[in-house]
């Protein structure tokens, strides 16, 4: 058997060759970046201080914003760092620690997302026991839930690497780590790992997309039954600004980790990759900024009291 030799470092996807094109993108990424901190950070913030926020569907949304500001933070920060320096290599445990977030944060999400279709399902299918389904000791449970299950679950994918030993090609066409791209640089077989991740992962995945779906299927025939087009607006429009969340997270999800056999694929999975990391997150604030009249509210009267209040230091 040839001998191979271990690595220890990993060379990441570098986004471009080009030095110029890379000071273009550094600045991009860098206001993208900024806006998706700045935006989630507003809806937590608005979410913690505005009393009439304080419902389950914004308690949800508060935990949807400090997820979308932790995701990026893994992985657009670095990519700004690799920018600059033009070094693409990262360590191997450096790679693995980054795994575990993306990990970790993507499988918070699937669940948070499933937990917010019940919640839009108890409002429009069960609106006279809405408070009492959707108790505030049933919506800290069903958090907890979602936060302890993914790290749970992150902890068993990160644990099976450590019977792989790595012998390249050191080279990784994403320029973040991820574990489908990791187990292509093993030289160990994979097969136990990707047995747990399916059976495990899988398990959880579809449970959580089957609970979401058919949340979804019981509003919609609950919508179609409601006999005024204005009721089924108001109805529907209550459940919009998620479905549309769902189906971004879920569109680019299915696309990232499906295998492209092309290089025409492979280029737009590397284009869904940059959309899902960089502009998803900061996506989901705007979207549902621009559905609810109640963040808007109270985004107003928080623009107002500030102005009042400088003002009134300035006067």
């Amino acid at each position: 058997m040839k001998n191979q030799t271990t690595i220890t470092s990993v060379l990441l996807m570098s986004l471009s060759d080009n030095q110029n094109t890379n000071y273009v993108l550094f600045t991009i990424f860098l206001l993208i970046y900024l806006m998706t901190f700045l935006c989630n950070f507003l809806i937590i913030l608005l979410v913690v201080t505005c009393a009439h926020l304080h419902t389950p569907m914004f308690f949800f949304l508060g935990n949807l914003a400090f997820l979308d500001m932790s995701y990026s933070s893994v992985t657009v920060p670095r990519t700004l760092c690799e920018l600059t320096t033009q070094d693409w290599s990262i360590s191997l445990p450096d790679c693995i620690t980054q795994i575990f977030f993306v990990i970790y944060f993507g499988a918070c999400e699937v669940f948070l997302l499933s937990s917010m279709s019940y919640d839009r399902y108890v409002a429009i299918c069960r609106p006279l026991h809405y408070s009492q389904v959707m108790s505030w000791g049933k919506c800290t449970l069903m958090v907890s839930f979602v936060w302890s299950t993914a790290f749970f679950l992150t902890i068993i994918f990160t644990l099976c690497l450590k019977r792989l030993t790595f012998c390249g090609p050191n080279f990784i066409h994403n320029f973040f780590c991820d574990l489908p791209h990791l187990f292509q640089i093993s030289c160990t077989d994979t097969f136990i790992n990707i047995l747990v991740l399916i059976i495990v992962g899988g398990v959880f995945g579809i449970i959580a997309f089957v609970a979401t779906f058919y949340s979804y299927v019981k509003i919609f025939s609950t919508v179609l039954s409601i006999r005024t087009s204005e009721g089924k607006r108001k109805a529907f429009s209550t459940c919009t600004s998620h479905l549309t969340v769902v189906f971004i997270f879920y569109a680019s999800i299915t696309f990232i980790y499906f295998d492209p056999n092309t290089s025409n694929l492979l280029t737009l999975n590397e284009v869904v990759t940059v959309i899902y990391a960089l502009i998803t997150p900061l996506l989901n604030p705007l979207i549902y900024s621009l559905r609810s009249k109640d963040l808007q509210s109270a985004l107003q009267k928080a623009l107002h009291m500030l102005i009042a209040h400088n003002n009134g230091r300035c006067s």
